[in-house]
């Protein structure tokens, strides 16, 4: 993002963006960080984004919270016959998976969550249901979280999967493994259930918006 200056009534702030949208303000700022809504930094350091560029992803049917779909001209997968938006979790701690489907079931999003306690599994789940959202944790026995979502971002039949990571691991850590891959959302243990919940909450309104 540029550092630059601009007419007040011509840009908002992530709130306010935020506001327009409907989502959270956690949830703009990742659009912004994986550039799929333009913005900038002014010389006090505080996001600024076009409000144009905000009306345009509103209006936009297709655009995702770091989605590879439309760069791979893949057509978007119908709902499943309930109508809820697919969510896997893969992670191997018990305590930490209970956890996950507490906060999320509270939450009263059209979802439904299945989990998987390693790598494999997960492959083997995702081949036969393909889940429109993926959660990873990424340290496990045998195939790790980083090994399915590198299978994934391969695959061209799955370019629709929105997907995160949720891992302890530091940053350095992370980029001795490759660093987060473009269009992956990176969550840090402990959670921001907030943040999550905002991420899920504007993954589902994509999804919702593209199969309109």
């Amino acid at each position: 993002m540029k550092t630059k200056d601009a007419a007040p009534d011509e840009v908002c702030t992530t709130q306010q963006a935020a506001e327009i949208l409907g989502i959270s303000v956690s949830s703009v700022q990742q659009l912004v960080e994986a550039g799929v809504i333009e913005a900038w930094k002014t010389k006090g350091g505080h996001r600024r984004i076009p409000r144009h560029a905000v009306l345009a992803y509103k209006s936009t049917p297709s655009p995702a919270l770091g989605s590879r779909a439309a760069a791979g001209g893949v057509a978007p997968r119908e709902l499943a016959a309930d109508g809820l938006v697919s969510i896997m979790v893969i992670e191997d701690n018990p305590m930490q998976r209970a956890l996950y489907e507490r906060q999320i079931g509270a939450w009263d999003l059209p979802v439904r969550l299945s989990f998987c306690e390693n790598g494999y599994q997960a492959l083997l789940q995702i081949a036969r249901s393909q889940p429109d959202v993926l959660l990873a944790d990424i340290v496990m026995e045998g195939i790790d979280g980083y090994e399915v979502v590198k299978t994934i971002l391969d695959d061209p039949k799955l370019a629709s999967m929105q997907i995160a990571i949720l891992s302890g691991l530091t940053a350095q850590q992370l980029d001795e493994r490759g660093g987060v891959p473009p269009g992956v959302v990176f969550f840090a243990k402990p959670v921001n259930y907030d943040e999550l919940r905002g991420y899920l909450r504007a993954c589902i309104a994509q999804r919702l918006r593209v199969l309109k």
